[in-house]
């Protein structure tokens, strides 16, 4: 801290340059000195240097928090025009007379490209793991229509669309709503799969739609299909420690450890997967999900225009009592 000028008994004095906290201590011994405080003042002359600064900090750590959920709001409303933009041009539907639309299923794993690794794209890990237990993981096709790589793949009478999104995750909606469109997917027959950092390593749960809860890829999806009844897998990668950031630790690969502990995560995932996608075969629509409503026409996914009886397009409330989330244990 500088101190400019220090007058009489009864004088100002000036501080020029920001106040640092490791110097209040000693400024506070100077302050009392100029003006002559008696020992018995000194405790209150602390007590102002350090509400003071104390101030001048809380100004400065909201501003700092205002200033950080501005560019996020900046970086989610140039996903979404990015998202309108990429969804001007949409596939054309694929022609399969052997295959009726009522009974394909998709499986989407969320990611970012050429980071199949990191914990962030653990869906996309999972779905790998998913197309060798069908055992068609030769069979992935680079799809330009969708902007992602697909697999066809028949089971139990049911034809699964599996999807990885070659986009980066905060748009992969956009590639997600264009295979639903080529493939005639109703969005309660799309199931996400992605990383949960509310959950621990080893935790899964499903999740019968509903909010996003801070995912931009599951957000992605819900703005792009204009709905939130896809039914998701959650896999636990659990928070960082320490003063990692969120944005590093999930961007970051397993360690060896954590390797250890999602081999069996995975086969048990697939699992769940397997196990949710022949019973949906049953079900029209998971509980849960609402119909996102816009109040000027937009970039609309055709899959969500199809629905044109109430009794098919139940309302939910904004904020549902049920998630409708089912948990699983560690393997």
């Amino acid at each position: 801290m500088t101190l400019e000028r220090c007058q009489s008994a009864r004088g100002r004095y000036y501080i020029a340059d920001a106040l640092q906290a490791r110097r209040c201590a000693g400024a506070a011994v100077e302050f009392k000195a100029a003006l002559g405080l008696s020992a018995d003042n000194e405790r209150y002359m602390s007590a102002g240097f350090a509400a003071w600064f104390s101030g001048v900090a809380g100004v400065h750590r909201a501003a700092a928090l205002c200033v950080k959920r501005l560019f996020a709001a900046m970086k989610r409303a140039a996903a979404k025009l990015v998202a309108g933009v990429l969804l001007r041009t949409r596939p054309a539907m694929a022609t399969d007379a052997g295959v009726s639309s009522a009974r394909r299923r998709m499986v989407v794993g969320l990611g970012n490209p050429g980071m199949d690794g990191s914990r962030h794209s653990v869906g996309m890990t999972t779905l790998h793991a998913l197309a060798r237990r069908l055992g068609a993981s030769e069979r992935w096709t680079s799809d330009r229509q969708v902007s992602g790589e697909v697999l066809l793949s028949e089971h139990q009478g049911a034809q699964f669309v599996l999807l990885l999104p070659r986009l980066l995750m905060n748009i992969n909606g956009v590639s997600v709503s264009k295979a639903a469109t080529k493939y005639q997917i109703e969005p309660e027959h799309i199931f996400l799969v992605h990383d949960e950092l509310d959950k621990p390593l080893g935790k899964l749960a499903i999740k019968q739609g509903g909010s996003a809860r801070g995912h931009n890829g599951v957000r992605s999806c819900v703005d792009c299909l204009q709905t939130d009844v896809m039914p998701r897998l959650r896999i636990g990668i659990g928070r960082p420690a320490g003063k990692v950031s969120v944005e590093r630790y999930v961007l970051g690969r397993f360690s060896p450890d954590e390797q250890k502990v999602l081999a069996p995560v995975l086969e048990q995932g697939v699992d769940i997967l397997l196990a949710a996608l022949t019973e949906s075969q049953t079900h029209s629509q998971p509980a849960g999900g609402r119909r996102v409503s816009r109040s000027k026409k937009g970039n609309v996914s055709p899959i969500s225009q199809q629905r044109t009886d109430p009794a098919e397009s139940p309302h939910g409330s904004p904020e549902p009592h049920s998630d409708g989330v089912t948990e699983h244990p560690t393997v």
